[in-house]
């Protein structure tokens, strides 16, 4: 009995003395600089979101937070890095949608998107843009569109910058919609793809809102739709999906912060509470708006709990569209 007793009271001790470590931690953190990974090169919409993040984050944590790219393998290679990174709060990683998806994608990771890594908050929501070629495209709505589409089976084609990235499933999900067939055309990046858009060698695309629309603007390209359920304000007059007639159309992806999994409970609420403060200041949802991104926000439960019926949904997705696996 007293073996009994001696033991339970090892373990509360050793129990309590965590929790202590924990908190002490969470009050103390962070008191050097946080590394943000970026698992893209720098320019894309994620770099500026995180640099901008990164900045109003070091005001806030007052400590620097420093950006660090590292590209690969749709976003595994920075991803893999952060998670098997040190559970401390000092190793972040602003993580894509393809968080939620490259389990369905690539037949093997070096991860569990959904266990390896610790959800902190859902940064910013970023639809695509149909946007055609108006020299190629006789088209000026999206009713338009799909009436030259079933005319012309297979004939147009859409570029992408690889398989499962958000354009290919914005334009896979249009074409189960609308009962059409057009030629995926899939490019090392999106970059040499819009430039083949732009010189006619391609007939459109799904674009990620912040590339596309100074394309549009400058009238180089046309703008059909935005995939997301409301009007991006950066493109008034340009209706979504389902305004132009394709009900419950709805392709939106997503940037959010995480850690390693297993990172102190304190420590993650710590940096919940900041990223939102960030989040809903008028200067910062001025900036997200101005490269036609939403802020979203919520907290490290909602993001968890998002994350894993993302996962659900492209899953099914995936298996539903037969996207062969990497």
């Amino acid at each position: 009995m007293n073996t009994l007793i001696r033991t339970l009271a090892t373990a509360a001790v050793a129990t309590a003395s965590m929790l202590a470590g924990a908190a002490i931690a969470a009050d103390e953190y962070p008191s050097k600089p946080v590394r943000l990974v970026v698992p893209f090169p720098p320019g894309g919409s994620i770099d500026m979101v995180a640099r901008m993040l990164g900045q109003k984050l070091s005001e806030e944590l007052r400590q620097p937070v420093i950006v660090d790219n590292r590209p690969g393998a749709s976003g595994n290679i920075g991803m893999d890095h952060v998670a098997k990174s040190p559970k401390d709060g000092y190793t972040l990683v602003m993580a894509p949608f393809s968080l939620a998806t490259n389990a369905h994608l690539f037949q093997k990771l070096s991860f569990d998107p959904l266990k390896d890594l610790a959800p902190i908050i859902r940064v910013a929501d970023q639809p695509n843009v149909l946007i055609v070629n108006p020299a190629k495209v006789q088209a000026n709505t999206v009713g338009e569109l799909v009436a030259h589409l079933r005319a012309n089976p297979g004939k147009l084609s859409f570029g992408t910058s690889g398989v499962g990235n958000p354009q290919d499933l914005s334009a896979r999900i249009f074409m189960v919609a609308t009962r059409t067939e057009m030629v995926n055309v899939a490019y090392k990046g999106g970059a040499p793809a819009l430039a083949d858009l732009v010189g006619g060698h391609i007939d459109l695309m799904f674009e990620t809102s912040p590339t596309a629309v100074p394309y549009v603007k400058s009238g180089k390209l046309k703008a059909l739709a935005v995939t997301s359920d409301k009007r991006l304000p950066t493109l008034p007059d340009v209706p979504t999906v389902a305004e132009a007639g394709i009900p419950n159309y709805k392709a939106v992806y997503w940037m959010g912060l995480l850690a390693p999994g297993g990172t102190p409970a304190p420590i993650v609420q710590r940096l919940n509470a900041v990223t939102q403060k960030v989040l809903s200041a008028p200067d910062v949802q001025k900036q997200l708006g101005e490269i036609s991104l939403y802020p979203a926000g919520g907290s490290a439960a909602d993001f968890a709990e998002f994350i894993r019926a993302e996962s659900t949904f492209y899953g099914k997705l995936v298996k539903d569209l037969n996207i062969p696996q990497q």
